[in-house]
């Protein structure tokens, strides 16, 4: 086996690990004004890692008017960069599908009170 073929086996390995600890990570940030982190609210859309440890973070705010707008999505970027073996990251916002209450998890849903 060569060693191109060993590296690829071993990203491929990877990669599940690394998307844990990148939830993980995002599971850190939290809304400033709900008490339940980022993840767990639904805000967070779609999680790819690419090639060379790049991640792709497509992500919504819970309103275009979002008081946090500009923090949040620089928090979540600070924290997944942090992550040993990490090379790039990058969010970004959108804003389709629209932000609803039905995209929290059971667990916000409880922490909330809407359960």
């Amino acid at each position: 086996m060569s060693e191109s073929q060993t590296d690829k086996e071993s990203t491929t390995v990877e990669i599940p690990d690394l998307k844990t600890k990148i939830v993980s990570a995002i599971k850190s940030v939290y809304d400033p004004e709900i008490p339940v982190d980022v993840y767990e609210l639904g805000l967070i859309y779609e999680i790819n890692v690419y090639p060379i440890n790049n991640v792709y973070i497509l992500m919504t705010l819970t309103s275009p008017s979002c008081p946090s707008a500009e923090v949040l999505p620089g928090e979540v970027e600070q924290k997944v960069k942090a992550i040993e073996g990490i090379n790039d990251v990058k969010v970004e916002i959108t804003f389709d599908p629209p932000y609803s209450q039905d995209m929290m998890s059971e667990a916000a849903k409880l922490e909330l009170g809407f359960m």
